[in-house]
């Protein structure tokens, strides 16, 4: 939990980030990634003003993007940040599952040479990382499946699964640190990619949309477990 010197909130809870030069938005947003502003604090601009040192004009319009963002949400007693649910993860998921299955579809038809030269790099990468190392293992994969977003030359569609990405990144667990799934994965990141280079759009699709189907059920089982 944040703590600063400074004004409180009305809670109790008070703000403290590293690192005073960043803007106002990008302050608030690493806050609610790493967890730091937690699901449900309330967001006072005074406070939040006073801890980046700029007006409250600056802290508004931040506020105003990260409502747009749906990071901050408006409830009875003003803004506060987005809460966590097993509901939100379905609903992420269940999005998810289409847009990445159509980005892999899409890629086996317009993928480059390169891009799937990137694509193995990626994974032959994956394959010898450091498995103790969870931030590594997310990151790794999130580039893996950015490499197919970009692979796929629709920018809306990156777009979109940029947006959905963003929110599973507030949930702080990894399902890929759940035993044998991240050797699981990696064998399914090679699966993929072959059908892509195969140009089996339909294989491309289904292989993708299995795949986070897993990562759906292995988010609810941490999620029951209390572990999210």
């Amino acid at each position: 939990m944040i703590t600063m010197s400074g004004p409180a909130l009305s809670d109790g809870k008070a703000y403290r980030v590293a690192g005073r030069k960043a803007a106002p938005y990008e302050k608030v947003y690493q806050a609610i990634m790493t967890g730091e502003l937690a699901p449900g604090q309330p967001l006072i601009e005074t406070a939040l003003a006073e801890w980046c040192e700029v007006s409250r004009t600056p802290i508004r319009e931040a506020l105003t993007r990260l409502e747009q963002d749906g990071l901050v949400v408006r409830g009875d007693r003003g803004l506060m940040v987005r809460e966590r649910s097993p509901e939100e993860i379905l609903d992420l998921y269940e999005t998810r599952i289409v847009l990445e299955a159509m980005a892999s579809r899409v890629a086996a038809v317009r993928r480059s040479y390169m891009d799937l030269i990137t694509l193995r790099r990626i994974a032959q990468r994956l394959e010898t990382m450091d498995v103790s190392d969870e931030h590594a293992m997310a990151a790794g994969n999130r580039e893996f499946h950015q490499a197919i977003w970009r692979a796929s030359h629709n920018d809306s569609l990156s777009d979109l699964l940029q947006r959905l990405d963003m929110h599973l990144a507030r949930y702080p667990s990894t399902t890929l640190s759940q035993p044998g799934r991240w050797a699981e994965a990696n064998g399914e990141h090679q699966e993929i990619i072959t059908a892509i280079e195969a140009q089996d759009a339909d294989r491309a699709h289904d292989l993708t949309a299995a795949h986070f189907a897993k990562a759906r059920e292995l988010r609810l089982a941490l999620w029951a477990k209390g572990q999210e």
